[in-house]
């Protein structure tokens, strides 16, 4: 879970508790890796390449290989992905994720799963400062075109959908070479 504790620590260039001087410095070693879903994910590799390693991103993993978005999101970007787990898609009304991942269904496939993406490297950091900066909330322009409200609910960020659904940030700033993963508890839908 996010805490601001950490981000106003990052905020202030002090190295929050728990938190190696390695992982900050982006260093690739296993031990200075952030975990996700089991696997490390490194500094050094792209959004693709690590979330393909994550038990508990397969059904994002499968929706961004179906949607023909592999190549982009493998792109220098950098982009700012607001990762729904497996059970933020379980989640879903039953028949949801298969009827999307049909082949005539491409379209709102990508348009689903690239309302998940921010142009840009926005750390939570960056995420708390715009949501003060805001008077309490950052509206956040997708790569899809709609409109993600990024909110504090005590010390976790949550989104707000196009539908007036919310979504948590469970873990935050895993770092890529071409962004940042912010994981979610639910799937974010365009209005």
């Amino acid at each position: 879970m996010f805490r601001l504790t950490t981000a106003v620590a990052l905020t202030l260039g002090l190295t929050p508790l728990g938190v190696s001087a390695a992982a900050l410095a982006g260093e690739t070693a296993a031990d200075s890796a952030p975990m996700v879903g089991g696997a490390a994910m490194y500094p050094s590799r792209n959004i693709v390449e690590n979330a393909v390693n994550s038990k508990d991103h397969t059904t994002l993993v499968a929706a961004v290989k179906a949607a023909g978005l592999v190549d982009t999101l493998a792109s220098p970007g950098p982009f700012t992905v607001f990762a729904p787990t497996n059970a933020a898609f379980a989640k879903l009304p039953a028949g949801t994720v298969e009827t999307l991942l049909k082949p005539e269904n491409v379209e709102t496939l990508r348009s689903v799963l690239t309302y998940h993406v921010v142009p840009g490297r926005v750390t939570a950091a960056d995420l708390v400062e715009k949501i003060r900066a805001g008077g309490g909330q950052a509206r956040l322009t997708t790569v899809q075109g709609g409109t993600l409200t990024a909110t504090l609910m005590g010390d976790t960020v949550m989104l707000t959908d196009g539908k007036g659904g919310t979504a948590h940030v469970t873990q935050a700033d895993v770092m890529q070479s071409n962004g940042v993963i912010h994981v979610t508890d639910a799937v974010s839908l365009p209005g």
